[in-house]
């Protein structure tokens, strides 16, 4: 892939988009994963010192987490705060009943919360973190780590991210990551869709992209289940991906 052209034109785009609404300045909530520092990345080269980190650990997140947006914003001499979003959880925790998923939802709500109160403070777009991989399955928590004002990684796959990333120079403790949410220990992304992002990616291509049907992926050697799995996914979560219907009404 032509990572540089695709480089030039997301950094045209994250411009021309901000330059619309009128701001100038950008919010960028940096997880110490691949995803949020490749958008952290462009909006560097985008906006310069426009651009402002957020690190938004809870009582789940790992050290690494921290120690890995911390070295990335360094690198890159980006400006970042710290917010910690523990005192947030913890005041409605005894509610979600140990539920992790619940908690972890609840988790990622917060941190768009004050993402969207930093943005109303600084007079800033909050740009997205989202890679195509998870819009299509819908892996992410409506509201919260999905909310954006634009998104400058929507169509990149997870698994070609990588690439993209060692094009950007991003350091390596992101690269060799696991994908995770970080939303409670020792979560894993792949452990929770149930196939790796290559696995997923290489059939939402044919799929999605190609058109071609689950027939013929099967015939072309694809697991059953995993075209099942990926068309449930995508079927049942499409709503996270559109704004909210609204009633059509006949006033005669």
């Amino acid at each position: 892939m032509n990572w540089h052209s695709i480089k030039e034109q997301l950094i045209k785009f994250l411009k021309e988009e901000v330059e619309k609404t009128g701001l100038k300045k950008v919010t960028v909530g940096l997880s110490g994963g691949l995803d949020s520092a490749v958008v952290a990345v462009l909006c560097k080269e985008a906006f310069g010192d426009n651009l402002k980190c957020v690190l938004l650990p809870s009582q789940y997140s790992s050290a690494s987490s921290i120690n890995d947006a911390k070295e990335l914003c360094q690198t890159f001499n980006m400006a970042y705060e710290i917010v910690e979003i523990a005192p947030l959880v913890n005041a409605y925790l005894p509610n979600m009943e140990h539920d992790k998923l619940r908690i972890g939802n609840f988790s990622a709500r917060m941190r768009m919360s004050v993402l969207y109160d930093i943005s109303a403070r600084d007079q800033s777009l909050v740009v997205g973190t989202s890679n195509k991989s998870e819009l299509l399955l819908g892996y992410g928590t409506i509201f919260g780590d999905i909310a954006c004002a634009i998104n400058p990684i929507g169509e990149i796959y997870k698994s070609d991210e990588f690439e993209f990333a060692r094009f950007l120079n991003l350091p390596q403790s992101i690269l060799s990551k696991k994908p995770s949410a970080d939303l409670w220990a020792n979560q894993s992304d792949e452990e929770e869709l149930g196939y790796t992002y290559k696995e997923l990616d290489d059939a939402m291509k044919l799929l999605v992209d190609a058109k071609k049907s689950k027939e013929e992926m099967v015939k072309m050697g694809f697991n059953e289940s995993l075209l099942n799995t990926i068309e449930y996914r995508m079927k049942a979560n499409a709503f996270k991906g559109q704004l909210p219907r609204i009633a059509k009404i006949n006033w005669s």
